[in-house]
């Protein structure tokens, strides 16, 4: 046995061993569209995890991480979709902010905000889009101004996971009043337990609510607590979403292979697989997904893994809408209907018509793909 299969062996085997008990209740819950679900037991779940040294796994050893390799995170996160695992709830601390303060934070904000996030008492959320800057970071118009030993922040956010159970939250503002796109923003560390900081859940049509409008209005924090030099934020932010599709995203295929052989399942005991065309596409959906695995497999941790992030983001995206409207053409009339609440496939079907949209839309990952990978011209812009 290689090392390698040792070490799935151990992953497998405690994961085995402790998604007993209470902890066996929450197996498959959480995940997009499903924050709500038994969020303080997955939180005891988190802490669990992190008592074990099973959090921060990629992260260097004198970090609290246990300096895992890619192809080890790579094993874990299969295990851990293959045991029906929930949901984590520190990804935003753990799998987005910790490796960027690794890669460009100074060692006090290392020493302040590291531990806090590998043993899950400190969460964290994204403030990137804006009302008038989605998809497009660099237009957004929250400010920041300098007031003595303090940064005050002023404007809106929206579409802010979780940002209503969060301790802290990682911005792009803009601090060079005046300036334009990429120029003139900063990376702030932002407490949100403070005077000046309003959360505003928005509704969804899965009927969740993880998502939020988050209104600043003259909130501070530490002038230290800029990650990176002031008026280089792009940069940072840029960095940020490098670390954004990791590892992890083989782990995610597992759940969408687990709900494709599901939809499988639910089409040959309906009788919906003799229909040839619907075959047709469930065998082009099993073929799409060998790809995605292969591709992802091929770039994690390439030297254009930046670029090649897009392109998964792309390829991922439009997969997992089309299987919801796949799962729509094996219901049938069926899918229409409800009684009072929406069944798993309905909602796969809702919330999948987002995966396009957040996380950078499908027209900003071509605008990256077609820029930076085949050069072609940018994108006229007014």
């Amino acid at each position: 046995m290689t090392p390698l299969e040792e070490f799935r062996a151990t992953v497998r085997e405690w994961l085995a061993d402790n998604l007993s008990g209470d902890f066996a209740a929450l197996r498959g819950l959480g995940g997009p569209g499903r924050e709500h679900e038994a969020y303080d037991e997955r939180m005891e779940w988190d802490r669990h995890l992190a008592a074990a040294g099973w959090t921060c796994l990629g992260w260097p050893v004198e970090y609290g991480g246990r300096g895992a390799s890619i192809e080890e995170r790579v094993v874990f996160h299969e295990e851990y979709a293959r045991a029906g695992a929930p949901a984590r709830v520190s990804h935003f601390g753990e799998e987005l902010l910790g490796p960027t303060l690794i890669a460009l934070g100074t060692p006090e904000q290392r020493r302040r905000f590291l531990p806090p996030i590998k043993r899950v008492e400190e969460l964290w959320c994204q403030g990137y889009s804006e009302p008038g800057a989605g998809s497009d970071l660099a237009s957004v118009s929250t400010s920041a101004v300098r007031d003595g030993d303090e940064w005050v922040i002023t404007g809106q956010k929206v579409w802010t996971s979780l940002a209503h159970l969060a301790q802290w939250c990682f911005a792009v503002v803009r601090t060079e009043p005046g300036s334009i796109r990429h120029a003139g923003l900063s990376y702030l560390l932002i407490p949100m337990d403070q005077p000046g900081v309003e959360m505003r859940p928005i509704e969804q049509l899965t009927g969740g609510s993880e998502f939020n409008e988050v209104f600043f209005s003259a909130a501070r924090t530490a002038a230290s607590h800029v990650v990176g030099p002031v008026g280089e934020g792009w940069r940072v932010a840029m960095t940020t979403l490098g670390f954004e599709r990791g590892a992890a995203t083989l782990g995610q295929q597992v759940g969408f292979r687990r709900e494709l052989d599901a939809l499988v399942t639910l089409a040959r005991d309906t009788g919906a697989l003799d229909d040839p065309v619907l075959r047709d596409k469930l065998t082009r959906a099993r073929i799409g997904l060998d790809v995605m695995r292969w591709h992802a497999l091929r770039t994690i941790g390439a030297d254009n893994a930046g670029e090649g992030a897009s392109v998964t983001k792309l390829v991922w995206a439009n997969w997992h809408r089309g299987l919801g409207e796949l799962a729509m053409d094996v219901l049938g009339a069926a899918g229409m209907a409800t009684d009072g609440g929406l069944s798993e496939w309905q909602r796969l079907f809702l919330f999948t018509r987002a995966d396009t949209i957040y996380g950078g839309s499908d027209e900003i990952q071509r605008n990256i793909i077609a820029e930076r990978v085949l050069g072609l011209p940018k994108e006229a812009r007014a």
